[in-house]
């Protein structure tokens, strides 16, 4: 009974990382961050992420590093992590920087990235460098399409592998962004949970 009772209350009051999310590095060491919202180097030019650390929701974080995994087997050093979960706060931030949404989502409406289902990223070969995608990381500009062509046949070639790798484990791309990638597995609310920085 006394076991009972400690485990309701835990259930209760239980943080909501313990419930919610998943630190993706806890999963798989070898998976690659470079998170841009943690340093200047972004379309606002400006840090809104304290500090470094990539969160999302726990089925969201295991079909990213299956797929981490699978191109690790192929040889690649694997994935590399732009942005993963971004809170509504700094969603809002954000918005404030750039009130455009055509490049930036309300906050009163929010994005799979504020739901933790959603994550920006590329791939690294074995010299640990990224593959040409064709435009830099948030190049907004018809380049960054996946209908966008005139690109050359490599560049086509690593965005079709990027696509299809992440498709097998649930994730889907949308038009405008190559590295946008979204899970559609299960439907997650908007949060506005904060990570700790240590």
């Amino acid at each position: 009974m006394y076991q009972i009772l400690i485990f309701l209350f835990a259930s209760v009051f239980a943080t909501p990382r313990e419930e919610q999310w998943t630190e993706v590095k806890t999963l798989d060491k070898t998976i690659v961050l470079d998170l841009k919202y943690a340093t200047t180097d972004n379309f606002v030019k400006q840090q809104l992420y304290e500090c470094a650390r990539c969160y999302l929701r726990p089925e969201v974080a295991k079909a990213v590093v299956a797929a981490h995994q699978e191109l690790r087997k192929k040889g690649y050093v694997g994935l590399k992590l732009f942005d993963c979960y971004r809170p509504r706060p700094i969603q809002r931030k954000l918005w404030e920087i750039l009130p455009d949404d055509r490049f930036v989502a309300d906050p009163n409406k929010g994005s799979m990235h504020n739901r933790g289902a959603a994550v920006d990223l590329t791939i690294v070969d074995k010299n640990c460098k990224e593959l040409d995608m064709g435009t830099e990381f948030d190049y907004f500009g018809p380049e960054g399409y996946h209908s966008y062509t005139k690109l050359s046949k490599t560049v086509l070639q690593n965005r079709k592998l990027l696509r299809e790798t992440l498709a097998k484990h649930g994730l889907q791309h949308i038009k405008t962004e190559w590295w946008h990638y979204s899970y559609r597995g299960k439907q997650f609310g908007l949060s506005d949970w904060v990570w700790e920085c240590e």
